[in-house]
C-alpha cells in the first residue's frame, strides 16, 4: 500500500521561499514518476512539476520553470519542490503523487495513481 505524505506548507511573504517535502513509501516499483500538482479552490487541479525517481530527470509547468525545482533523495525516500519568488498567486494546496509504472515525468494528472492529503501554501504579505 503506497502513502504518500506532504509537509512543508506554510505562509509565506511574496519574493519568500518555500521547500516542500513529500515521502512515498510502500512502493516497489523501479520506474516511477513522482509529480507535485496545486489547486486553489473552485479550480481545477494543475501540474507544478514531476521527477522520474530513477535517473532524476524533471518536466515543469512552463510558467513555473525557474522558479520552482524539483529534487529527489532516494536513500530517503523523499523528493522536494523548492519554491522560489513566491507570488500571491502561487497560493493554493499543494499534493504530492506517483505514477508507478511512469518512464519519463510528465505533469498528466490523471496518470497518477497515489496522491497525499496535501499541504497548504499561502503566500500573503
Amino acid at each position: 500500500q503506497v502513502q504518500i505524505v506532504e509537509s512543508g506548507g506554510g505562509l509565506v511573504q511574496p519574493g519568500g521561499s518555500l521547500t516542500l517535502s513529500c515521502v512515498a513509501t510502500g512502493g516497489t516499483f523501479d520506474w516511477y514518476a513522482i509529480g507535485w500538482f496545486r489547486q486553489v479552490p473552485g479550480k481545477e487541479r494543475e501540474g507544478v512539476a514531476s521527477i522520474n525517481n530513477s535517473d532524476g530527470r524533471t518536466y515543469y509547468a512552463k510558467s513555473l520553470k525557474g522558479r520552482f525545482t524539483i529534487s529527489r533523495d532516494n536513500a530517503k525516500n523523499t523528493n522536494y519542490l523548492q519554491m522560489n519568488s513566491l507570488k500571491p498567486e502561487d497560493t493554493a494546496v499543494y499534493y504530492c503523487a506517483t505514477d508507478d509504472d511512469a518512464v519519463t515525468p510528465h505533469l498528466i494528472l490523471d496518470e497518477y495513481d497515489h496522491w497525499g492529503q496535501g499541504t497548504q501554501v499561502t503566500v500573503s504579505s
